[in-house]
């Protein structure tokens, strides 16, 4: 089975990277952009029969910082 996990900062945590792609686009340009926040995307392939607690347990111990990130387990297909 494959599972996607999308991890992002939650809200009030500062994010360079997003600040930095922020001004670069404004460099570049492009008017309008109010705010940027950057995230990452982890794919895994798992076994049919992982639990959602498994996954659940995956994220919370080593996928995303569960203090200042946020993440959403999404199961492909």
């Amino acid at each position: 089975m494959k599972i996607r996990v999308h991890v992002s900062l939650k809200p009030g945590v500062l994010d360079p990277q997003g600040r930095a792609v922020h001004h670069a686009l404004e460099g570049l340009g492009f008017a309008g952009v109010d705010d940027v926040r950057v995230g990452r995307l982890i794919e895994l392939d798992v076994a049919d029969d992982t639990s959602d607690e498994a996954l659940a347990e995956m994220c919370e111990k080593l996928l995303a910082n569960t203090v200042i990130e946020n993440y959403r387990i999404e199961k492909v297909g």
